[in-house]
């Protein structure tokens, strides 16, 4: 068997970290390693609290040339991919130490999380309109809900890269802390998270996020018509060519 793409840790009791490799790009390898984990993390009725992280400078580069070209080919729906809401689906809290570059959809997936840590040096985009096609993933929702409509807005339409000392100078509601000290941030929130019941965490948890989960599935369904009609367009398939990875 090949060697998994993703790490799951005990660090101290309750608590689990869970790195990825390779950059993090949504391949086949990440996508069945992210499933498979949280799999194993709902069947484990002792861990409190889950840290997602990445490798070296990167938490999650999204989606790789091949898939936006079976997107852009109608051959497959980002709804495919099933991996974007894992945070918000999992019972207990679930911290994203987001050490590394968030790009596109991995940013997306990192906003899911119940607590998000930012890196003053790593890059954070939702660059879906780089390369000419709406934003999917359930980015259209979560950003506003976490970042504010006008940094959203912002974010979404323009495609524009930033640092995450200039997201902290916007006014993100996160902590905004040097690379090197983002998982001990994490740490030390995690620390504090398992110190309560499991349970009580648990029904808290179901309590904040219910009205996200409600609404999320009509806001894909919009996701998903929308890229029906700018997938489609002659510009996206030259510029997911030309442009991927720049």
């Amino acid at each position: 068997m090949k060697e998994s793409v993703v790490e799951l840790r005990e660090i101290s009791p309750h608590i689990v970290q869970e790195d990825r490799l390779h950059k993090n790009t949504f391949s086949k390898e990440l996508i069945s390693g992210l499933i498979s984990v949280f799999e194993s993390i709902r069947n484990n009725k002792s861990i409190k609290v889950v840290i997602l992280t990445g490798y070296d400078s990167y938490f999650s580069s999204g989606g790789t040339q091949e898939e936006l070209l079976t997107l852009q080919a109608g051959n497959m729906k980002f709804t495919d991919i099933g991996i974007f809401s894992l945070a918000l689906e999992c019972q207990v809290p679930v911290i994203a130490a987001m050490q590394g570059h968030g790009i596109g959809g991995g940013f997306v997936m990192g906003l899911f999380c119940d607590f998000v840590i930012l890196s003053r040096e790593s890059v954070y985009t939702t660059n879906f309109m780089k390369y000419g096609f709406t934003p999917g993933m359930g980015a259209t929702y979560i950003l506003p809900r976490k970042l504010g409509f006008s940094l959203a807005n912002e974010m979404l339409m323009n495609a524009t890269r930033y640092r995450g000392e200039e997201l902290k100078n916007r006014g993100v509601p996160f902590p905004v802390v040097p690379r090197k000290d983002v998982l001990a941030t994490a740490l030390q929130l995690a620390s504090g998270l398992a110190e309560k019941p499991r349970d009580s965490l648990i029904i808290l948890k179901d309590h904040l996020v219910s009205s996200l989960r409600k609404d999320l599935p009509a806001i894909i369904e919009q996701e998903v018509i929308m890229h029906q009609k700018t997938f489609q367009l002659t510009e996206v398939k030259e510029k997911i060519t030309e442009l991927f990875g720049h």
